[in-house]
């Protein structure tokens, strides 16, 4: 029987509707999609055995997907470029022009291109008169080199203490250490450039908590500091962090040891110790306010819904979804009328 004109007006209503919204999900979509398939944004395992204790890592900006990461100690001068697409080590650089290395902790890729790996933990609990950062240029071909390192001496301006977060600013340059106490750690500022002549004197210019690794945003606006049991992103105003930071979704790793952002800034990679550890990837969301205040979680508490749409991409679906559905019911209430 043919459709009633009246019936036949709103169904066509309805599919009219259901397209255009299909049309915007789909104008939406092909960013986020692409985003994330960017390389080096997914969650990836290391399975190279010789990585026992990963304790820092750095995103290559000349290799798409690749990460830079070390042993914690008793390894050598020895750092490792895993391909996140395999989890396989597809590098491995040996530091030489270096003294012995006592307790590497952490790494970072400076606006400079190079790599600064920070010899800065302390297992006699702030006891060592200085530590040491160690620098190397990102090698352009991946594949096991050997390189020579400059080596600069660190102190702190308020006397030795435990370490395991190093960040350079990817804008300025400049070198940031923060110490690890369970009391009050500090985030201290190196000199605007390292010396490799006497020792660099590192200045209190914040308090922080209890930290095991940092990461700046790559256009140099957040911090990112991660302990074992929670992670805070921070704005970061006149050469420090401002607020209380705002609570970021870590997962739990145990032995949670190290942080870095992607390239492209969209997502903030976790990674912890232990033979075959699993690097995990967590949407960075956007910048905290500036004074924001959050309750800090609970030891291994829940953070936010990990299922609630974010960004251009939750929006995108949600609009694909309702308009699938429209199109879907215009479809059966056409069939029904036409039998």
């Amino acid at each position: 029987m043919p459709l009633p004109s009246a019936a036949g007006t709103a169904v066509a209503a309805a599919v009219a509707v259901a397209s255009a919204a299909l049309a915007a999900a789909l104008a939406v979509l092909p960013g986020a999609a692409l985003a994330a398939e960017a390389p080096g944004s997914s969650s990836f395992t290391i399975s190279d055995p010789r990585i026992k204790e990963s304790s820092g890592l750095a995103a290559s900006r000349i290799h798409p997907g690749v990460y830079w990461t070390h042993n914690d100690s008793d390894d050598g001068p020895y750092v490792y470029a895993v391909d996140s697409a395999t989890g396989r080590t597809v590098a491995r650089v040996t530091l030489t022009g270096i003294g012995k290395p006592r307790d590497v902790e952490a790494i970072s890729l400076g606006p400079d291109g190079q790599l600064y790996v920070g010899d800065i933990g302390d297992n006699r609990n702030g006891t060592w008169e200085h530590v040491w950062i160690y620098r190397f240029p990102e090698p352009k071909q991946l594949g096991d080199v050997t390189v020579k390192a400059a080596q600069f001496t660190v102190r702190y301006a308020d006397g030795p203490r435990n370490a395991e977060a190093l960040m350079v600013h990817p804008v300025t340059g400049r070198v940031y250490i923060a110490s690890k106490d369970e009391n009050k750690g500090g985030l201290y500022e190196g000199p605007a450039e390292l010396s490799a002549d006497g020792s660099n004197v590192f200045r209190r210019v914040a308090d922080v908590p209890w930290v095991t690794d940092g990461a700046f945003s790559p256009d140099g606006n957040r911090l990112t500091l991660r302990g074992y049991f929670w992670a805070r992103t921070y704005p970061w105003k006149n050469g420090g962090p401002e607020g209380e930071g705002e609570r970021v979704e870590a997962p739990w790793q145990g032995q949670a040891e190290s942080v870095t952002y992607t390239p492209d800034g969209s997502t903030l990679m976790f990674g912890a110790e232990g033979q075959g550890s699993r690097v995990i990837a967590v949407p960075a969301g956007a910048a905290p306010t500036a004074g924001a205040s959050a309750a800090p979680p609970a030891p291994g508490g829940p953070g936010p819904s990990a299922a609630e749409p974010t960004g251009s991409f939750g929006k995108g679906a949600v609009v694909l979804a309702v308009g699938l559905v429209v199109v879907f019911a215009a479809k059966r209430l056409l069939g029904r009328r036409r039998n």
